[in-house]
């Protein structure tokens, strides 16, 4: 376990504080909830993801269609 000093205003650190309270926890545990959930929420994309245009404004709608096309023809393989 790994301790990290971090600085937060007033309302910030009563509302830790009173989360602390409510669910009966230290006030570690609830920044580090947060910091986690915070964390796997705002992994960046993988590269050139968003980076091209197909032309097709249907294309998350056909997804399944388009993958077993691709899969049948053996475009992917």
């Amino acid at each position: 376990m790994v301790t990290i000093s971090i600085e937060l205003d007033d309302q910030l650190a009563g509302a830790v504080r009173e989360l602390a309270a409510l669910q009966r926890c230290r006030e570690s545990e609830i920044v580090a909830e947060a910091i986690a959930a915070y964390t796997r929420s705002n992994r960046p994309l993988p590269i050139g993801l968003g980076n091209y245009r197909s032309g097709h404004s249907d294309t998350s709608e056909n997804a399944r269609a388009i993958l077993r096309d691709a899969a049948g023809s053996q475009e992917w393989a």
